[in-house]
């Protein structure tokens, strides 16, 4: 994710990141400014054309388009903040589960601080991966029994690590290390994360409708390419830059809602999991040290 101040207009107006729509859209920015000055060139130049123009029709789809581009983004932004809610939830859950265990655990009972630690967080982590192309079980912490070759009995990583984690907590109820109370008070914690992560792969197993996406796209080619046969006729080559313009406005929109609609990955504008990750290791290292 990209740190930056908001404040500063002129260092974000001159910025050009490699996550910019401008970069993104500069090559098909270049064709609709060569495609329009080719109109220009026929319509003007050649053909001599002198038909009445009207740009009303543009007028009323583009006012149409902004509001379907406005619901994208909406929507887009919703997912990625939904997504933010989510992994800081994460967050408080761990803290949570680490100081009532901390509190909950008798003092010399330092073996099993360091294994809900590293348990914890290897669910973090396997979480956040399982999030983007997949989970190598093998990289996770060995805790206790649990090892790479305990992570690799399923596909889903996650899963197997919270398993541990239940396991572990009615391990010390039955023991008597915890009473029942202390037990319920602890599964609710373990319960928050399976909600969190089941709504996370909700976000990205369920993308925008893809007759919308479609839809949305075609109408935007369209309008871009039946532009210049009206537009040229008022502007001449004027035409260029303000079609190009037009593109560059439109299709941001639409690249900038693909890259947050999907905030889990490793693109500039997606969620800094990474850090969070970072973040919550620290955590718990502090609290059950």
């Amino acid at each position: 994710m990209i740190t930056y101040n908001p404040k500063d207009w002129w260092k974000l107006i001159f910025a050009f990141h490699r996550s910019d729509s401008f970069r993104v859209l500069l090559p098909g920015m270049i064709a609709v400014a060569v495609y329009t000055g080719l109109v220009a060139w026929i319509e003007n130049d050649y053909l001599h054309v002198t038909f009445k123009n009207s740009t009303l029709v543009h007028s009323l789809v583009g006012f149409v388009l902004s509001m379907m581009l406005i619901f994208r983004t909406n929507t887009a932004y919703e997912r990625w903040w939904e997504g933010r809610k989510l992994w800081g939830s994460f967050v408080n859950n761990s803290r949570n589960l680490a100081l009532k265990l901390n509190a909950f655990l008798p003092v010399e009972a330092q073996a099993e601080r360091d294994l809900f630690r590293t348990l914890i967080h290897n669910f973090i982590h396997a979480s956040k991966e399982q999030l983007r192309k997949g989970v190598d079980p093998h990289k996770l912490h060995v805790a206790g029994p649990y090892d790479g070759d305990y992570y690799a009995k399923v596909s889903h990583v996650p899963n197997q690590v919270l398993k541990a984690l239940f396991v572990e907590v009615t391990r010390l109820h039955r023991s008597g290390v915890i009473s029942g109370e202390q037990l319920i008070v602890l599964n609710a914690e373990l319960q928050s994360f399976a909600d969190n992560l089941g709504a996370c792969e909700r976000i990205k197993k369920t993308p925008i409708p893809y007759a919308y996406s479609l839809f949305l796209k075609k109408i935007i080619f369209i309008y871009v390419f039946t532009m210049p046969v009206g537009f040229v006729l008022d502007y001449g080559y004027w035409a260029v830059p303000v079609v190009t313009f037009v593109f560059y406005a439109f299709a941001s929109i639409e690249v900038i809602a693909e890259e947050i609609e999907d905030p889990f990955g490793r693109e500039a504008n997606d969620l800094p999991t990474d850090s969070i990750s970072d973040t919550i290791r620290a955590n718990l290292t502090e609290i059950l040290s």
